[in-house]
């Protein structure tokens, strides 16, 4: 199941790299999807630990909620793709149809890997490949934002390595073999090194932080947010960063298990706050819509290194933000997408109206916001309730309270934001373009819509199952 989860988005973008047809190319998008989603059910199905004789890849209980994630998101994804680029028939699609099918593959890789060192790798492939889709658009603007992405990300991924060095020497200056996979590292992780320890964590969690978008090193994010299309956005704030966020997991997991909670916690804590009142800052005043997105996309990272921080009763929320979060950054940079492509601006000082000119993507657009700032009764309303019942429940006050002043603070700078571009009346001054509201381009946002309520208001059993055994997995409990 590994190889096909891994491999066949591979081997398909292999394919899109030789197909001559412009308009058959993108049908390998869904087609692909389609396996990837109905293997990963079957994957699911068979029960935790699922294995494939290779030690270096298992598929663990939060590797599985990252899984499920990414492929349900890129399935949507490829159908609005495939509508996406019909209005883009000025340039040829090979490189973004092959290159957004190597990203499948390699997110697929980086939640299989039980190699500390694979998983780098995985996740150095994953900046190789979605950066091409970040200057799809062939502009001064775009170029810039994909060189800016391609060096904050790079070093990021080299404190990422000398981290993963760090921690393969913590073993070795215990006196243990030298060993990178996860499953050693935590059966000897009370005798390693804490000094190593320590500072093989501090340089994990910046570098895989950079890739996640934590502040100070979300630098990336705005331009690479603001200047790639809307699914290229999408899948940037669902798959990159959720699989970053599962690195952090495995380091997270391996220092709990030294006894380092309270060392881990306090960074954890810090720097995830630092990150909600980072993103309320810029969103404040924010005129350009996607790269507000960009900041709230900052915000959730800082949501999920707060939940991860608190730990206990708060894991829980933290491993069900993944997807609602993921889902919901669909519903928003696909609508925003279609905004976007159709006054051709992304600034309010040009946007307005957009329910009244694009009543489905307006509409959408408006609820993905009320969604993904903590409305009920959205998905996001859940897991961050259940985050802070767990800051209360540990005796965080103080986090608790600063946690809810920042989503406070979002959600009025990014309210205005919002507001301006779908109420009111659309200018007449702006040139109309072609697009239009179609089947392709609006149906995936409306069922990734629906799922964000149905988490909203209903948790089916086995996801149920399948968080509390993340929760157990990451608390090292049988």
């Amino acid at each position: 199941m590994a190889f096909v989860l891994i491999c066949f988005p591979l081997l398909m973008a292999a394919l899109a790299a030789v197909v001559s047809s412009n308009r058959v190319r993108p049908w390998l998008l869904p087609a692909t999807a389609l396996v990837h989603v109905a293997t990963t059910i079957a994957v699911l199905v068979q029960g935790t630990g699922v294995s494939t004789g290779v030690a270096w890849l298992v598929l663990d209980p939060p590797g599985r909620i990252v899984l499920l994630q990414v492929s349900v998101l890129f399935l949507l994804c490829s159908f609005y793709a495939v509508g996406y680029l019909r209005y883009r028939r000025d340039q040829t699609n090979r490189v973004f149809c092959a290159c957004l099918l190597a990203f499948l593959g390699v997110i697929s890789l980086v939640t299989w890997s039980h190699h500390l060192g694979l998983m780098w790798v995985a996740i150095e492939a994953s900046t190789l490949v979605t950066a091409p889709l970040i200057y799809f658009n062939r502009t001064q603007r775009s170029i810039e934002a994909t060189w800016k992405y391609l060096l904050v990300g790079s070093v990021g991924i080299a404190l990422a390595l000398l981290g993963t060095f760090f921690l393969a020497y913590a073993s070795l200056h215990a006196g243990l073999d030298s060993t990178l996979t996860l499953e050693s590292l935590l059966e000897h992780a009370p005798r390693l090194s804490k000094p190593w320890l320590h500072a093989a964590f501090v340089l994990l969690l910046v570098g895989y932080g950079t890739k996640m978008g934590l502040a100070p090193m979300h630098t990336w994010k705005p331009d690479a947010y603001g200047e790639a299309p809307g699914v290229v956005g999408a899948m940037l704030a669902g798959g990159v960063t959720s699989s970053a966020f599962l690195a952090l997991l495995r380091v997270y997991q391996v220092c709990h298990a030294a006894g380092d909670d309270a060392y881990t916690s306090r960074l954890l804590l810090f720097i995830g706050l630092f990150s909600m009142a980072v993103a309320g800052v810029f969103m404040v005043g924010q005129r350009d819509f996607k790269r507000m997105l960009a900041y709230s996309s900052v915000e959730h990272m800082g949501i999920l290194a707060v939940g991860l921080g608190i730990g206990g009763p708060a894991l829980f929320g933290t491993m069900l933000h993944v997807l609602t979060n993921g889902l919901t950054k669909g519903v928003l940079f696909l609508s925003a997408g279609n905004i976007h492509r159709d006054y051709g601006s992304k600034s309010t000082d040009h946007v307005r109206g957009a329910m009244q000119r694009l009543p489905l993507s307006g509409t959408l657009f408006l609820a993905g916001f009320l969604a993904i700032t903590g409305s009920p009764p959205f998905g996001p309303f859940i897991s961050e309730f259940a985050i802070l019942n767990g800051a209360f429940d540990e005796g965080r006050f103080v986090t608790a309270g600063l946690f809810l002043f920042f989503l406070l603070v979002v959600f009025i700078g990014m309210g205005a934001t919002v507001l301006h571009v779908v109420q009111g009346r659309a200018p007449t001054d702006i040139h109309r373009t072609d697009y239009r509201d179609g089947f392709l381009t609006g149906a995936p946002i409306v069922v990734s819509m629906m799922l964000v309520l149905m988490l909203g208001l209903y948790i089916p059993p086995p996801l149920s199952a399948l968080l509390g055994d993340a929760v157990r997995f990451l608390e090292n409990q049988p």
